[in-house]
């Protein structure tokens, strides 16, 4: 069975005329003029139309997509959108110091959570750099007790963060 290229028109006895946009291993992504998208069967009992001539690549755009995007999220410092808590949307942070004389700070808060996830973010991928390096396995644990460690001082943080699984996790949460 040689398998139909993208663009190809096919007349279906359930859905009707369609043109083949997509194919995987098992499936033709077909849009159908009167049914919209469908997923059918290679197999499937149709008439050929017209078939495209092209090569056939069995892996989707969806899921070479999904593949990319869990390679940059393992190996990239680029950071996931995270939700500040709703309470501190808009509020600001301000830091007064201790001796009158001096000016205190003001930060909206939105930017400092920023900071604090690209830190966390950072962490990361250094844990993923660590894990996957020449270094021998104990250097490897030492390096990643300092880095849990690191999660445990930042777990004063947690309350910006809206969904509890992105916060950060010290000792006792690995």
């Amino acid at each position: 069975m040689k398998l139909l290229g993208i663009g190809s028109r096919i007349n279906h006895s359930e859905y009707g005329k369609g043109v083949v946009t997509n194919v995987t291993s098992q499936h033709y992504w077909v849009t159908f003029i009167d049914n919209g998208l469908e997923t059918i069967d290679l197999d499937s009992e149709f008439d050929i139309i017209e078939a495209a001539e092209d090569d056939v690549d069995t892996v989707s755009f969806y899921e070479v997509e999904r593949s990319l995007k869990q390679i940059l999220k393992k190996w990239s410092d680029t950071s996931e959108v995270i939700s500040i808590a709703d309470k501190w949307k808009g509020g600001k942070l301000i830091m007064e110091p201790g001796d009158t004389n001096l000016q205190g700070k003001e930060l909206p808060i939105d930017t400092f959570f920023h900071k604090i996830t690209m830190v966390r973010d950072r962490l990361r991928v250094m844990e993923q750099k660590i894990n996957s390096s020449n270094l021998d396995e104990q250097e490897k644990i030492d390096l990643q007790q300092y880095i849990t460690r690191i999660y445990g001082s930042l777990t004063s943080f947690n309350v910006l963060f809206k969904l509890k699984s992105q916060q950060f996790v010290g000792q006792r949460g690995k």
